[in-house]
């Protein structure tokens, strides 16, 4: 099965661009360094997934023109991931059915918490329409795509990320338990998190990043939720690997 990945976005809530901020980053005329909130666009057979939805959801939607959503896989409930949820009203009217959410437990608290007026109360015309699907390390499917939950840690928070097919997409972690270790081998291409050079208390920085690629030692790896931190765009992929690149705000695989 051929799998499509589009990233949505690659940068952080300390992103860019950063309001005020006069840095080499921020203030770079290159649109390699220009990112919103990471998020993915996945299109497996007839599935199109998106993992996350965070503040700039609408937009992304728009930019990367999604014309359907099938299902929603959130990794955790920190808002720079789910704050876009409201959004998906516009295909829940065109589809004309509700969107499939697949979320740990943790993260459903949070949606159910933040999102109050779609999971109680009158269900008035108009909000999204959702159907919630608990996920913890057992794989699941969606239309016809098996898909595996990788148990990750973002400081002492569990994180999903997410296995399909020979595609791994890891974001928001700096450790990763023996378990995920052995689910993420064989992977041909590895996205994964690395936020900046200094040690950070949830994140992987690059170095930190670059070790775990290669240890996994896939085909080809891609760096996310990447911060203004981090550096210029053209500065960093000199310094990477041959098989390892910043990920940019619309690149586009095909697996």
């Amino acid at each position: 099965m051929t799998v499509i990945v589009t990233f949505l976005g690659t940068g952080t809530s300390q992103g860019v661009p950063m309001i005020g901020c006069s840095c080499d980053v921020c203030t770079s005329g290159d649109p390699r360094d220009k990112r919103l909130r990471t998020a993915v666009w996945i299109q497996a057979g007839d599935a199109s997934i998106v993992i996350d939805t965070g503040p700039d959801f609408r937009y992304q939607a728009l930019r990367a023109q999604i014309p359907r959503l099938d299902a929603i896989l959130y990794t955790h409930g920190h808002k720079d991931h789910t704050a876009g949820m409201d959004d998906i009203r516009a295909y829940n009217y065109w589809q004309k059915e509700a969107i499939d959410i697949f979320a740990s437990e943790e993260t459903q608290e949070v949606l159910r918490r933040e999102f109050q007026y779609v999971f109680s109360g009158p269900q008035y015309p108009g909000i999204p329409e959702v159907n919630v699907h608990t996920i913890d390390t057992e794989p699941f499917t969606v239309k016809g795509v098996d898909i595996l939950p990788v148990k990750v840690l973002h400081y002492k928070m569990e994180v999903m990320g997410f296995r399909i097919g020979d595609f791994t997409y890891i974001t928001d972690a700096n450790h990763l338990p023996e378990r995920a270790w052995q689910q993420i081998k064989g992977s041909r291409v590895l996205v994964l998190n690395a936020l900046r050079h200094e040690k950070h208390i949830s994140h992987f920085t690059l170095a930190e990043a670059l070790e775990i690629i290669d240890e996994v030692k896939p085909e080809r790896a891609y760096l996310t939720h990447i911060s203004h931190q981090l550096g210029r765009h053209e500065e960093i992929s000199g310094m990477l690997p041959s098989h390892v690149f910043l990920a940019t705000d619309g690149l586009r695989l095909e697996l």
